[in-house]
């Protein structure tokens, strides 16, 4: 009797401590099953020894979370903006991952400022680290030679936190910037001289290398008091077409064009200077890059096909192509009334290739592009393309310059 006792005793402890290993092995699983995220720092996604720790990320950098339970992630937001992700460049215990492109940082909610979340099905880890703006840049402007009273737009990236902006020597106390930080606009102030474009920021600073509202330096045609037109198209200051002008102005009206028409001397398709300094003999030496031909238009109508073509002297060895109608998406181009600045730098007026004029590569200097650099400037109105062109657009053309574009930007 005591025998059957002590086995049924000896059974009956085994079966316990099995129940309570399955239940501590089972426990185990759940608890590993169930373990949340952790973020225990961030680094440079870079080979070492460069893949070093940082503390500071601003938008489109690329990084390395470290942790642990993290290739499981469903979700990753800097600053509270959910972001695109690989998971084939996750493990357990770091994910690859870019930090957004555009963060609209004034519209950002304070409890998400300076943050990164990451959330899989066991839960989410809010880390702390700080998420500025990077350096402002310039892309463009809309109008370097507005009127006063008129609205003027600066393009660029990472405008934000501005603490000063000052247009032609004049500080621009109110100014409106965008919540994804690619402008600000302002109205043009009463400036009494030219000067360069600063725009001061929490991250860096903008300083132009070129003036705005200038109609001197680099001048090649202001059709007022600089440059001489020789011959083309007509001239007016005061066509209902095109108001708040600077002066005097040539109108391009070439009409509707046939496919393939190059007869850039008949009336109202051309605009032919005479000799004038494109670069100064001292800046000769200086890279191509650091130059661009400047002007400002007007067009009337809706401009959806043709070409302005734009030579020196002309010598169509390096032409550049105006043709703004070709990222309108098809609609065409209009500005509405206003004067709008264009931007080409010199490194745009090519060669031709596959039979297609200034489609081919940059001249290699400055000096094999304008010689001694000086000569006249012509502007052709042309359609090389294979079908018409429609002429229901007139534009007109001012301030015609040569200036530098290397930008200086500071980071802060």
């Amino acid at each position: 009797m005591k025998k059957i006792i002590d086995n049924s005793f000896t059974r009956l402890l085994f079966a316990s401590m099995m129940l309570m290993a399955a239940m501590f092995v089972s426990c185990n699983n759940d608890e590993d099953s169930g373990s949340g995220p952790m973020i225990t720092e961030v680094r440079n996604y870079a080979a070492a020894p460069n893949d070093t720790l940082v503390n500071k990320l601003v938008p489109g950098q690329w990084v390395v979370l470290k942790g642990s339970n993290l290739k499981d992630a469903v979700k990753i937001a800097f600053n509270g903006i959910a972001v695109d992700f690989n998971g084939g460049l996750f493990a357990d215990d770091y994910a690859v991952v870019q930090v957004p492109a555009v963060i609209p940082f004034p519209s950002v909610a304070e409890n998400d400022l300076n943050t990164i979340e990451l959330v899989t099905p066991s839960g989410k880890v809010v880390f702390d680290i700080d998420i500025v703006a990077g350096p402002p840049a310039l892309d463009r402007i809309s109008n370097e030679n507005a009127l006063p009273g008129e609205e003027v737009v600066v393009y660029g990236t990472n405008l934000f936190q501005i603490s000063e902006l000052i247009f032609a020597g004049v500080s621009v106390q109110e100014f409106t910037g965008s919540d994804d930080g690619t402008s600000v606009s302002f109205t043009m102030p009463d400036a009494t001289a030219g000067g360069p474009l600063k725009i001061t920021t929490a991250s860096g600073e903008i300083l132009t290398s070129f003036n705005v509202n200038d109609l001197t330096t680099g001048m090649l045609c202001n059709f007022d008091t600089i440059g001489n037109l020789s011959w083309g198209t007509s001239t007016s200051d005061n066509d209902p077409d095109f108001p708040n002008s600077r002066g005097v102005y040539p109108i391009l009206n070439p009409g509707a064009l046939n496919a393939g028409n190059g007869s850039w001397w008949e009336g109202g398709r051309s605009i032919n200077i005479d000799q004038v300094h494109w670069i100064q003999p001292e800046d000769l030496t200086s890279d191509l890059s650091q130059f661009a031909l400047k002007f400002e238009v007007s067009i009337a109508g809706m401009w959806k096909g043709s070409s302005i073509f734009i030579v020196k002297d002309y010598n169509w060895t390096y032409l550049a192509r105006y043709e703004p109608w070709k990222t309108a998406a098809g609609k065409g181009v209009n500005t509405e009334g206003k004067w709008i600045t264009v931007t080409i730098p010199l490194t745009e007026f090519r060669t031709k290739k596959d039979n297609k004029e200034g489609t081919g590569d940059p001249a290699s200097s400055l000096t094999e592009l304008v010689g001694t650099g000086t000569g006249g400037i012509n502007f052709f109105t042309i359609n090389d393309a294979s079908t018409p062109a429609p002429g229901d657009f007139r534009v007109a053309v001012d301030n015609i310059r040569v200036v530098k574009i290397l930008d200086k930007a500071i980071t802060k």
